[in-house]
């Protein structure tokens, strides 16, 4: 029993590797990295040399790699994406623009994603530092393509996937008749006509999702070197740390690795 206690002391403090995605995403994720260095945990953040608010810090070790892209190009994209989302118009008018706006989006990250898996300096760094878990955001699939090459237990820290993907993954139920969809505005209460305009809208999310997460499967099949699906990849995390509550979503199944932290996208101020 001494023994056991005095080993809890050494088990107390971590290696984490920290995969983010920049924008918004990365501003909630720091909250949770500065913790994590607060309790001892050593923590190394990769990101592209090029970001918009991933920058050095005295609570982690960084380590960047080159990207084929400038600081110019991705504020344009990321503002031209973000106008999109506020903008009215008929539902076809908004599919096309969202089509256009995530594509050009998807075109950035796996831009840097195989470059990240391309630097062999980088990757030999990464498999020799001997982590004890990776965090990551899977909006972007790089850092859950690296847990499986490191063999590494994952924590998703997300707010939501496109498409559902995050239901598939977790294997939790969604019926249309019950959990509402993105954009349709509808409440967990509906009419008849209102479920089936809430499963009509599951139709355009598939071809979303085709281009904008399909290019990481292949990315992680030749990475790997073996046959790898989006949903392979998102299926195999420890812990999905969900930053939503059911004050403001609607309430729906979960499953037991599941962890809804709403509170984390506010920061705490003194």
């Amino acid at each position: 029993v001494v023994l056991l206690l005095s080993l809890l002391g050494l088990a107390a403090a971590g290696k984490f590797l920290v995969v983010p995605a920049d924008g918004s995403h990365w501003l909630s994720m720091r909250e949770v990295v500065d913790v994590m260095r607060q309790k001892g945990h050593k923590v190394v953040v990769v990101a592209p040399e090029v970001t918009l608010h991933i920058k050095p810090s005295k609570n982690f070790v960084m380590k960047m790699y080159p990207v084929p892209y400038t600081q110019e190009e991705l504020k344009r994209q990321f503002q031209a994406f973000f106008h999109f989302s506020f903008e009215q118009g008929y539902f076809l008018e908004r599919f096309v623009k969202a089509y256009q706006g995530i594509k050009r989006i998807t075109n950035f990250g796996v831009t840097s994603c195989g470059h990240l898996l391309q630097n062999k300096e980088l990757i030999r760094y990464l498999e020799e530092s001997k982590f004890d878990a990776i965090l990551t955001d899977p909006v972007l699939l790089c850092g859950a393509i690296l847990a499986k090459h490191l063999s590494l237990p994952s924590v998703y820290f997300l707010r939501g996937i496109p498409c559902g993907l995050d239901f598939q993954a977790t294997q939790c139920p969604r019926p249309s008749s019950y959990v509402p969809r993105g954009f349709t505005q509808l409440t967990d209460h509906m009419t008849f006509l209102q479920r089936v305009k809430n499963l009509l809208h599951d139709i355009p999310d598939i071809f979303l999702c085709d281009f904008a997460f399909e290019p990481y499967s292949k990315l992680a099949s030749e990475f790997l070197q073996q046959d790898m699906t989006v949903q392979d990849l998102l299926s195999q995390a420890s812990v999905w740390l969900l930053r939503s509550d059911f004050v403001l979503e609607y309430p729906r199944p979960l499953m037991p690795n599941i962890i809804p932290i709403g509170g984390v996208n506010c920061a705490h101020k003194d």
